[in-house]
């Protein structure tokens, strides 16, 4: 549980980062190789990846929404199918971002687990 928490705040503050000079994209890799290095469980390590770049996402994007960025916000939700609501455009933004770390991050666990050393067999 304390690496599950230490490998969440990890991912929220590198992705918060690295969201200010990089593309959006740049979460992923940040995800998978801290998820590698920090060797957290498969469930934990998702977990991680999704509330970590999920609210690093959010959080901005609500903020934005209601300090005045709304009208695009409204207009671009106008232009996908939510009926030209603002706040489903921050949740699905904020959902499928999470869904990238998420991801990225139990690509990292699984990675590491599928590198590391095997148990060795006993011959016959």
């Amino acid at each position: 549980m304390k690496k599950t928490a230490l490998l969440l705040l990890l991912i929220f503050l590198g992705s918060v980062l690295l969201q200010l000079v990089l593309p959006w994209w740049s979460v992923g890799p940040l995800c998978l190789v801290l998820a590698a290095w920090l060797r957290v469980s498969g469930g934990g390590t998702f977990l991680a990846g999704l509330l970590g770049v999920g609210l690093s996402w959010w959080l901005p994007a609500a903020w934005l929404n209601t300090h005045g960025a709304n009208l695009l916000a409204a207009r671009v939700a106008t232009l996908l199918p939510l009926g030209g609501q603002p706040w489903l455009l921050v949740l699905l933004s904020g959902v499928l971002a999470g869904l990238v770390g998420g991801l990225a991050a139990l690509s990292g666990a699984l990675l590491r687990r599928a590198a590391g050393p095997r148990n060795a067999v006993p011959a016959a």
